[in-house]
């Protein structure tokens, strides 16, 4: 059991293993139904792993144990045979590597392969994270009887479609993702990403943005032109959507999130379809206060495999507890609810008001509207919340260097005179009008301690179309779990951007992959009673 391992173990709060001593079966050859040979590794107790249930892996990143090690080695210690899966097109799989868009038949014919091996033990779950997530919800509405069990980690059923939305491109993480994978299988690859995070960056910030990829790799990666080329609605991407198969999965099921993960809103989204149609076996939700990649995650999960999973391969029952177990940040504890979005937590409007005031009384007559510049040729940065870099840090981060800045206007409330509990789907009203037609705007939802500390708690981005005249803008911000504390203050951050987050809108609605061109706009935020603009909070007023 080599150090990460120990560490490893360390940190996710594992029950004792079963056994260390583990063997290693390379390069097992998975026929798919077009011919091509997909390999995969099988990690097992050298003595008494051969019907043990197997926890099945699918994912485009390698077998090898610096890589599969830390996720495969805690269950292969504890009960599982784990199956790791290289998906078409990576690490000695037949290819091309076609992102997210050939996982439904290669999964069902792996599974297929998977139960008529003579190791196999006559049950077996679906395991992993983020795109290891994603190859489960591609088949998981069809999988065969011995399949007992799904644990999607930090994943959602339509990976990376929310980020090529018309109304708000999120192009950091599918830019950054695309980078990694088209360099990964080169020599020392990982330090070499790390190296050239910061070019990987200044990429971001080339016109036009169909250069991108030459600037970042020095040569042009398919999947990079895709992103750009087509939005989430397109019939490019109808076979990465499985969306619509989420109503009909009927095995147990246990989701695990973070509040500041790129996928939250779809995973939330997967959890509340089976949740509401009547889903019959096991259904569980956890999300904890975690960005996308996060030790701890692995924690949750590892754990999950061994009491939700194997339990249910046994033909046993998991231990008791509540459906869904969240987090909720500001009180620091774990709470269990019934459902998601839990009962009791009503929309509260928080209007904007003059005097960069938050409250919820509606807004004075005759308000003027506030108003900021925004340059594109300078756009308004990103700071933490929901990202994905290896040049960037994600989550909760000191907001004062945004606050700063003249393109970004913010609200804020008086000091709470006790504990306001937010839970669920947070959304805002925007009363909006540019000087140009072509606008994005940006909200967020901070939490400002006793010292005037501003740290981010959720936010979303809409683009609109039609922006120089006044129009009623709706955005989606991230869903979230938290509670400000008495003494703190709520504020609400409005601007035009979050580069490169999010793709910086160039005002002239020139297509994202080639527009050139950058103008700069007058932005005015209305709040007055016929424009009364609000952030939308579920609430319980918390005693």
């Amino acid at each position: 059991m080599n150090l990460s391992s120990h560490l490893l173990q360390r940190i996710l709060r594992l029950p004792p293993p079963a056994t260390r001593d583990l063997t290693v079966e390379h390069d097992l050859r998975v026929p798919m139904r077009d011919g091509a040979v997909l390999l995969a590794d099988r990690w097992a107790p050298k003595s008494g792993g051969k019907d043990l249930p197997t926890a099945l892996v699918r994912l485009p990143y390698g077998r090898a144990g610096t890589t599969a090690g830390p996720m495969v080695r805690p269950l292969a210690e504890r009960g599982f045979q784990v199956l790791i899966h290289s998906t078409r097109g990576t690490f000695g799989s037949d290819g091309p590597f076609n992102p997210m868009r050939c996982e439904r038949d290669d999964g069902l014919d792996t599974i297929d392969w998977v139960v008529k091996q003579p190791w196999f033990g006559e049950s077996m779950i679906l395991f992993g994270a983020s795109y290891s997530g994603f190859t489960q919800w591609a088949v998981a509405d069809a999988v065969p009887s011995q399949v007992k069990a799904m644990i999607p980690v930090v994943s959602e059923s339509a990976l990376t479609l929310d980020f090529l939305r018309s109304d708000g491109f999120s192009l950091e993480t599918p830019f950054n993702w695309g980078v990694m994978v088209a360099t990964q299988e080169e020599r020392f690859a990982m330090p070499r990403q790390l190296l050239g995070a910061k070019k990987t960056l200044r990429a971001l910030s080339t016109l036009p943005l169909d250069q991108a990829d030459t600037t970042a790799l020095g040569y042009r990666f398919e999947y990079l032109q895709d992103i750009l080329a087509h939005p989430a609605d397109a019939p490019f991407w109808s076979a990465a959507d499985h969306r619509h198969r989420v109503a009909d999965i009927s095995m147990p099921a246990s989701l695990i999130g973070g509040w500041y993960d790129i996928f939250l809103p779809g995973q939330l989204r997967d959890y509340r379809v089976l949740q509401d149609t009547g889903h019959s076996g096991p259904l569980r939700l956890t999300v904890g206060p975690w960005p996308h990649t996060n030790l701890e995650v692995g924690g949750w999960a590892a754990r999950e495999a061994v009491d939700f999973g194997l339990a249910l391969c046994r033909g046993e029952q998991p231990a008791e507890r509540a459906p869904v177990r969240l987090f909720v940040m500001g009180e620091g504890k774990w709470r269990d609810f019934s459902s998601w979005p839990p009962p009791g937590y009503t929309p509260q409007r928080f209007h904007l008001r003059p005097g960069a005031a938050l409250a919820t009384d509606p807004p004075p007559a005759d308000a003027a509207p506030d108003g900021y510049r925004y340059d594109p040729a300078d756009p308004t940065p990103a700071l933490g919340g929901a990202r994905m870099s290896f040049a960037a840090k994600a989550g909760a981060l000191d907001q004062a260097a945004l606050e700063a800045r003249p393109d970004v206007v913010t609200y804020t409330t008086s000091t709470l005179t006790q504990d306001i509990e937010v839970i669920g789907e947070v959304g805002a009203e925007i009363f909006f009008r540019s000087s140009l037609p072509y606008a994005d705007i940006f909200v967020r939802l901070c939490d400002v301690d006793e010292k005037g500390r501003s740290l981010n708690v959720c936010d979303g981005l809409t683009s609109l179309t039609d922006a120089d005249e006044l129009t009623l803008a709706t955005v989606r911000l991230w869903p979230t779990a938290y509670r400000f504390r008495r003494g703190h203050r709520i504020r609400v951050q409005v601007s035009s951007g979050a580069f490169p987050r999010y793709n910086r809108n160039p005002g002239t609605g020139e297509p994202r992959a080639t527009a050139t061109t950058l103008r700069p706009a007058d932005q005015q935020v209305f709040h007055d009673p016929e424009h009364p603009s609000a952030i939308i909070l579920p609430v319980r007023q918390a005693a």
